[in-house]
């Protein structure tokens, strides 16, 4: 018997998206997802997987239904099988055991909890909608706020009777145990043994988890004359509910996030009903708690992409800001809408069309780090020791961040903003990443390293030749690393903040390794063709600079492509870049022809800056074989038509987006390589008489299996060439 606690943790952790995915390609659909039924042959995808409902089904077979029933049904698996499964999965201890007498009556506790919540918030409806007192005192209250009909409904808002005892009387005649209605904090008792409610007199919000059960309620009081009474209270700690794991309107809010790939976050609670009466319903609230890590979890099932909030005259605006740091250490994008003084999401919403309230929002959007520069700096003035504590705050932020691409670009950004030399920052951001990992770390991200757990070598097929590298198995413990070696001074790492980096120095793995030699396997030929891509990158554009001048768009009133003079100086090239992208990992590439190519392109790029040109020195190389691979991977074989040059966005225009790209393509191609081997080893039979050996491989195929899953989750559908 598996408890119930234990199978809602599993639930609340496993995402269908996520298990699914491991074994049906999926495609984004809408605010879905699509692939190929595994239940059925088909060839036309009708297996559809919806994140927001935690649903999956083909509408061609029928088959489907939550995550559980989803492994079940794919591999053949009992309920506790599944259960175990997902468990280990996601690093739940499942125990599967006779339940003792006490278990039983907590499970039963927990049950009765809910069914008590269930008919407090029906009761509370009712009281809102059929009682005088409720129509003249809280209907009132809501509709002077102006709140419509149909969205008090929508939130199952009510009221609680001013009568001290008016919940207990009606609890007691419905035959509840008064221990579950304590317990639910709906009622508390007083020191002479008195049962008394707890929200008497005040309007109720009903707190939905993220599946939608009734875990908690808050009441807001509306007797202004009670000076010495809180505004809201809320419910306690309990069996079924914790404040640092619930948002206010999440379970309403869930699909709309999805759909538009973004969660708006408020404070309070009529802050998010507001806000959905003006359309916008990808909202939700912490309830005027601090951000927990617990919370942000919860937002980044659903996007990666979060808008906080702030109320214009917020006393407590500076203190909230050190909040968003959890986000960023999640790796979500953050911005920021700063509302006029004196108005708040509430306010703000009610006094504007649904049309004008969601362009306000997007107009005033802007960076989470530019803003918290702007504000710190305006109350820093010209007083340098507060100019200098700011520059430590923000540094601080950018150092939580687990990417090390969109740091380095806040960081660069930073020190332009500043006029501060830039190493200085870089110094600085290491600083903070060491007392980080010294304290706290933040959870691993699929950006991470390369861990020095196991190493091998691999034999490239072409020319027989011995192959030059070792390579690390992807480790899924990933840290933060702490040495400013991180973030190179150099800007190597200076592009897109959307784009995937899987490296980090701290990741160097010994050369002496065990040698692996996989021939003509699949796994092995995509490595090669994955590391032909990253050569013809060098050879192509060795020399460029990855982040481009910007071009203009070409107008119809103008004759020519207008290219902007100033190029970005500090932006890395491509061939050195990749070159120490590949070497902080101490990754050689296969073919030694390749590794030479590679190396030459960035040490003439770096001593003769102004006259080198990748393509034209490796087709006249004096070596052939590197002449003729020159030849054949600088040919363009399609050229365009003067109608597709016209809309035709070059290659080198792209580099930003190309070159990480293609980059992780070769390191997802490793990690086939290294899964590849794991399973050939499995294979042999002398493992039958070695289960201590086994064991080791199996946790091994299992660290891979998750970091494949992460970069693909990343890296998407790829087309590759060969």
């Amino acid at each position: 018997m598996i408890d119930r606690s234990t199978i809602d943790r599993i639930m609340s952790a496993a995402d269908i998206v996520d298990v699914v995915g491991e074994f049906v390609t999926l495609r984004r659909s809408g605010a879905n997802y699509k692939g190929l039924c595994p239940f059925h042959d088909e060839k036309t995808p009708s297996f559809m997987v919806s994140p927001s409902k935690q649903l999956c089904k083909c509408f061609s077979c029928g088959n489907g239904g939550n995550v559980v029933k989803f492994v079940m049904q794919h591999e053949q698996m009992t309920y506790p099988e599944a259960l175990k499964w997902l468990g280990r999965r996601y690093g739940i201890e499942v125990k599967e055991r006779e339940q003792t007498a006490e278990q039983k009556a907590a499970a039963t506790a927990r049950e009765a909890m809910f069914v008590v919540n269930d008919w407090a918030r029906d009761y509370f409806v009712e009281t809102l909608h059929n009682n005088v007192d409720g129509l003249a005192i809280g209907m009132s209250y809501f509709r002077r706020r102006g709140l419509r009909d149909d969205i008090i409904r929508k939130f199952q808002l009510g009221y609680a009777l001013e009568q001290r005892d008016a919940l207990v009387q009606k609890a007691k005649a419905k035959g509840f145990d008064d221990r579950y209605v304590i317990q639910t904090g709906l009622c508390y008792r007083t020191d002479d043994g008195r049962l008394l409610d707890r929200y008497h007199g005040r309007v109720i919000f009903p707190v939905h988890s993220v599946s939608g059960r009734i875990v908690a309620f808050g009441g807001r009081i509306l007797n202004n004359e009670q000076k010495n009474v809180g505004k809201y209270v809320n419910s306690p700690e309990s069996e079924i509910y914790s404040k640092k794991r619930e948002l206010y309107g999440l379970y309403l809010a869930k699909q709309a996030i999805v759909k538009h790939d973004r969660c708006y976050l408020v404070e309070g609670y009529l802050d998010v009903i507001s806000m959905h009466q003006s359309g916008v319903e990808n909202v939700v609230a912490s309830s005027g708690t601090a951000l927990t890590p617990e919370q942000v979890r919860l937002i980044h099932r659903f996007t990666d992409n979060v808008t906080v909030l702030y109320d214009g005259d917020a006393a407590g605006l500076h203190a909230s800001l050190r909040g968003i740091d959890i986000l960023l250490s999640e790796g979500l994008n953050i911005k920021i809408v700063l509302l006029p003084e004196g108005e708040d999401p509430d306010s703000y919403a009610q006094a504007r069309t649904p049309e004008e309230f969601k362009k306000d929002l997007e107009e005033r959007e802007e960076d989470f780090i530019e803003f918290k520069t702007k504000l710190l700096l305006k109350d820093a003035g010209r007083d340098p020791m507060k100019r200098a504590n700011v520059i430590t705050d923000i540094t601080h932020s950018i150092a939580v961040i687990p990417s090390d691409i969109v740091r380095q670009v806040y960081i660069h950004d930073l020190a332009g903003r500043l006029s501060i030399d830039e190493s200085a920052i870089v110094n600085e951001v290491a600083k903070e990443i060491r007392k980080i990992k010294n304290g706290t770390l933040t959870r691993s991200h699929p950006n991470t390293s390369f861990s020095s757990q196991s190493s091998a070598t691999v034999e490239t097929p072409e020319q027989g030749q011995q192959p030059s590298a070792s390579i690390g198995v992807p480790s899924i413990d990933s840290e933060i690393e702490s040495h400013s070696e991180d973030i190179r001074e150099t800007t190597h790492e200076a592009i897109s903040p959307s784009t995937l980096a899987a490296t980090a120095p701290d990741s160097l793995v010994s050369a002496k390794s065990t040698e692996l030699s996989l021939g003509d396997s699949e796994a092995h030929k995509h490595l090669i063709a994955c590391e032909r891509q990253l050569v013809q990158l060098v050879i192509r554009y060795g020399q460029l600079p990855i982040i481009a001048p910007h071009t203009a768009v070409e107008t119809p009133w103008s004759t020519s492509r207008e290219v902007e003079s100033s190029i970005v100086d500090d932006s890395p090239l491509v061939a050195p870049y990749i070159l120490e992208d590949l070497s902080s990992d101490n990754i050689l590439l296969q073919v030694k022809k390749h590794q030479q190519i590679l190396e030459e392109a960035a040490q003439q790029t770096l001593s003769n800056l102004e006259s080198f040109n990748s393509r034209t020195y490796f087709i006249t190389h004096h070596d052939p074989e590197i002449n003729r691979l020159a030849a054949e991977l600088a040919d363009d074989r399609y050229p365009l038509s003067m109608e597709q040059q016209k809309v035709f966005v070059p290659e080198e225009k792209r580099l930003v987006e190309i070159v990480p790209r293609v980059i992780n393509d070769y390191k997802h191609a490793i990690i086939g390589v290294q899964k590849e081997e794991v399973l050939r080893a499995l294979r042999q039979p002398v493992l039958l008489h070695q289960p201590d050996k086994m064991n080791e491989l199996l946790k091994k195929l299992i660290d891979i299996n998750e970091i494949e899953k992460q970069f693909a989750k990343v890296l998407g559908d790829r087309v590759l060439v060969r």
